[in-house]
């Protein structure tokens, strides 16, 4: 690929998160929730679209007039996640804590209403979990994913179902969310896995140094949390989640395809 394209798209994306740590320290604080939210869809978009990255979307997440709050969860491939999901659900997610030491994500992260959890503590363990709750009691809309780790985006890995009980408490939803990308003809993109050794530097130059990637994000009905345990609910998630990237066909694209264009229902299996 263009080296020279690859600079352009990485000095880009520099700027642009400099530019949004000015923004959340002069800004934010000061706006309502409605305005935050919208500011996060509206940054994850132009930062996605800096990257070479398209998204495509079906299901529960596509009508900004119906979203639904609840705890989502999804599978996990790379740091890209988080800002494809915001790009059309902003939502509060839930990290590990050393996701903080990150070069500028991470102060973004921790100031844009990210839950850390702290390792090898159960009173931080209870703390997170409570703090969980608490926002979903509050109508929030909060992100996790229960795989705990990432993978090439080919399978699932199985799912610690302890965060899933603060949606029983709550008494809200969970809506399964799927991820997969793709490249411009179609084909599997393992070049958003942020996995093994890779650091975050190389795993946004790979990603930037692709022609264009897809994004594609495949959100399946809430699931009602009444009558069932953490590890049924967890169970559940699962099967939905990997069923469906198992058996999706790929969607074929064109290179001037509208950036939030739908996965038609064929394309989606």
């Amino acid at each position: 690929m263009s080296r020279p394209r690859t600079f352009f798209r990485l000095s880009r994306v520099t700027l642009h998160l400099l530019q949004g740590c000015v923004t959340v320290a002069l800004v934010y604080p000061w706006l309502s929730e409605h305005y935050r939210l919208a500011l996060k869809k509206r940054w994850s978009r132009q930062l996605l679209t800096m990257l070479g990255v398209r998204l495509r979307y079906q299901g529960a997440l596509r009508d900004d007039a119906t979203l639904p709050c609840g705890l989502i969860v999804a599978n996990h491939i790379s740091f890209l996640d988080i800002f494809v999901v915001n790009a059309i659900a902003p939502t509060a997610f839930v990290s590990k804590d050393d996701v903080r030491n990150w070069p500028l994500i991470g102060w973004l992260c921790a100031h844009t209403d990210t839950l850390f959890l702290e390792r090898g503590s159960r009173s931080a363990a209870q703390r997170a979990r409570e703090n969980l709750v608490n926002h979903l009691r509050r109508g929030k809309r909060v992100a996790l994913f229960p795989e705990g780790t990432t993978s090439r985006g080919d399978t699932v890995l199985p799912f610690h179902s302890a965060l899933l009980q603060s949606a029983i408490d709550a008494g809200t939803t969970v809506t399964p969310v799927v991820l997969r990308y793709r490249a411009a003809d179609g084909s599997p993109s393992t070049a958003p896995a942020y996995v093994d050794e890779i650091s975050l530097l190389e795993c946004l130059r790979a990603i930037a140094n692709e022609n264009r990637i897809y994004a594609e994000v495949m959100a399946h009905a809430p699931l009602s949390t009444a009558d069932v345990d953490r590890r049924q609910l967890s169970a559940h998630a699962h099967r939905v989640i990997a069923h469906t990237l198992h058996g999706q066909a790929p969607v074929h694209t064109h290179a001037d395809a509208d950036f939030n264009q739908p996965m038609s229902p064929a394309a989606a299996g």
